[in-house]
């Protein structure tokens, strides 16, 4: 698993502990311990046909009952992060005027909050919606930025994001693509490979002698296309496996019944991936339309 979201959850993932079964073999529901010295007896055939036609009568348990994580659950809390995340971009934008200490302090304060949260085995929802208005300012002023120098570029990323979220769900969801152990060691040294790539042109444009905007980005080209072309679509493709890998994630959790306050832990999962796409999105766009 790529998203240490999911990775360092308890309740996420294929490694998660084996539910418990009560003493006739059972599926233990939530938060279920047999008392110590207790003996269970077979109760008679008639006794046990008449419970389960007493439990088929009973109105089904909801999630409010079970205490469990549904797929309501993650598209509700997802949509919130995402509203706030707009909405704090908003106000940076067309209040603030894109100020830099409103975008470089999101900024900071996004990459702590995000790695806080990422590591937390427990989540933290008042930490998540820190995190989502902190990237909000910061996606708010680095959006302006670009927008006043590639005119409706902005549009472009988000509906390209919107087309890929929308894009892996579908295949997801049909099956066409599944998570198999080999794409997950692809993904993490992929991963890998691309963080280091980033460091190292962040340091060059920081301390580099050119003036190329984006490091070796665009001042590096292969048969004619600027470097930084073959490594965002290369980005862009590994964050839309991410995302099918943060689906299958999902759906384990749903399908193990976890505590539903993981939730939040889910869309938290989703808005990092989301975030990610929509910067590699912008800088391709923006590296494409270079000679405007």
């Amino acid at each position: 698993m790529s998203n240490p979201v999911f990775e360092n959850s308890p309740y996420f993932g294929e490694r998660r502990q084996q539910r418990a079964t009560t003493p006739n073999g059972y599926p233990s529901h939530p938060g279920y311990a047999p008392q110590a010295g207790t003996t269970y007896q077979q109760a008679p055939a008639v006794d046990q046909v008449q419970h389960l036609e007493q439990a088929y009568q009973q109105p089904s348990a909801g999630p409010a009952q079970t205490g469990r994580m549904t797929y309501d659950d993650v598209i509700i809390k997802t949509g919130g992060l995402l509203a706030l995340v707009v909405a704090m971009g908003a106000l940076n934008w067309f209040v603030l005027g894109g100020h830099p200490l409103a975008t470089f302090g999101g900024l900071a304060v996004g990459l702590v909050l995000g790695l806080v949260n990422a590591f937390k085995r427990e989540p933290s929802p008042a930490l998540i919606v820190g995190y989502a208005a902190a990237e909000g300012l910061f996606l708010g002023g680095i959006s302006m930025v670009f927008e006043s120098l590639y005119p409706g570029i902005v549009l472009q990323a988000v509906l390209a994001t919107g087309a890929t979220f929308v894009a892996t769900l579908l295949l997801f969801s049909s099956g066409a693509v599944r998570v198999t152990p080999k794409l997950t060691r692809f993904v993490l040294i992929a991963l890998v490979g691309y963080a280091l790539f980033s460091l190292v042109n962040l340091g060059i444009m920081l301390f580099g002698s050119g003036d190329a905007a984006f490091g070796l980005r665009t001042s590096v080209e292969i048969m004619g296309i600027p470097l930084g072309v073959i490594v965002g679509v290369f980005a862009v493709g590994l964050a839309a496996i991410c995302l099918i890998m943060d689906f299958d994630a999902i759906k384990r959790g749903v399908e193990g019944g976890i505590p539903s306050r993981f939730a939040w832990s889910a869309a938290f999962g989703l808005l990092v991936t989301l975030v990610w796409l929509y910067l590699e999105f912008l800088r391709l766009l923006a590296i494409l339309r270079g000679g405007d």
